[in-house]
């Protein structure tokens, strides 16, 4: 009987522990976690949300995270693009550019700003932060769906962009939710 028990009692605690290492994603590493923790501190940014995209990730794996700041636990997962400039053919890496045309994805933090409707519905325009970024608006980079973007991950890599982070259907009306209900702007960290 007491063998039992211990053998249940190990099963519940390493089950638990599976749990809470899924809860602590290693998509996203700590020192991203602090350095936005750091960036935020004072400023007129949502103190306990944030969006991370890990594009060392493939793309076809989950590598978007909202992120709760205050109970550090990712709160979605999600498949995200990149841009179709960001491939290097005949490799897994990825290039990375701030220039009009250049069809990359670009690097660094962003303020999620007011919501749109425009050719793909409802979208997110997103104010570049850093000097890797700072021609986002200009170039139109903003956080929208796709159809072809997967809802589930995948080892074929998920459609591209013309530079834009794009969710599934799905996966952006949750992220619309969270986005929505926050009353100072949301911050999307891309880093490869």
């Amino acid at each position: 009987m007491m063998k039992h028990f211990i053998f249940l009692f190990l099963i519940v605690i390493s089950c638990s522990k599976a749990e809470s290492q899924q809860l602590n994603s290693p998509g996203v590493p700590q020192a991203r976690i602090s350095e936005i923790k750091n960036y935020i501190k004072g400023k007129e940014y949502n103190q306990e949300l944030a969006v991370f995209i890990n594009f060392k990730i493939p793309s076809g794996k989950y590598r978007y995270f909202i992120y709760n700041l205050k109970n550090n636990r990712i709160v979605q997962q999600a498949v995200v693009s990149h841009g179709s400039g960001s491939v290097i053919p005949k490799s897994d890496a990825l290039k990375f550019s701030n220039t009009e045309g250049s069809y990359q994805s670009s690097l660094g933090k962003y303020a999620i700003g007011e919501s749109y409707v425009g050719k793909f519905g409802k979208a997110y325009r997103l104010a570049g932060l850093d000097a890797t970024n700072s021609n986002a608006m200009q170039r139109a980079i903003v956080l929208h769906s796709y159809g072809c973007v997967p809802d589930m991950e995948s080892q074929a890599p998920a459609c591209l962009s013309l530079g834009c982070p794009m969710l599934s259907v799905n996966a952006f009306k949750e992220t619309a939710k969270y986005i929505d209900q926050s009353k100072k702007p949301m911050i999307l960290y891309a880093f490869y």
